[in-house]
């Protein structure tokens, strides 16, 4: 009798073994592709307004961002008004009618839509039946003022 172990048992035991690693290897892999990854996702970029207009360059002086949050009530009105300095409105929440004083152009807003806002054209916003939340984010200097109310008709 031969001192060696039969070729059938070594060919399962070297199998096995090469299939344990692969699922090992296999394993490995998915718990790596499980865990979460960066993501990031554009949501603007842009040369002009909501309303196709050219954005000018930027006041001169000391560059300041400002980050606001704006609480609008349902069935609300925001007093005409116009930005100086390139901002954009992010909507947390609710629908928001934003309407160009000059010609009546309107643009109706909802949940993840991003806003380029006017530059030195009135417009404000309207509410519907439901509040709404919005986010701005404004590029200006300190001595420029983010927004200027209408005076009235």
């Amino acid at each position: 009798m031969s001192s060696h172990p039969p070729v059938k048992t070594v060919f399962t035991t070297v199998f096995m073994a090469t299939l344990s690693l692969l699922a090992g290897a296999l394993h490995a892999s998915t718990a790596v592709a499980a865990e979460p990854q960066v993501e990031v996702m554009q949501l603007l970029k842009t040369t002009q307004s909501w309303d196709g207009v050219q954005y000018r360059k930027y006041p001169e002086g000391q560059p300041e961002v400002s980050v606001l949050r704006y609480k609008i009530p349902a069935h609300s009105s925001l007093p005409w008004h116009t930005h100086p300095v390139v901002n954009v409105a992010y909507v947390l929440s609710g629908h928001l009618t934003v309407i160009r004083k000059d010609n009546g152009k309107t643009l109706v807003i909802g949940p993840g839509d991003v806003l380029p806002e006017l530059v030195g054209a009135f417009h404000r916003g309207e509410s519907g039946d439901e509040p709404v939340e919005l986010i701005v984010f404004y590029a200006g200097t300190p001595t420029v003022p983010l927004t200027v109310k209408s005076e009235p008709d």
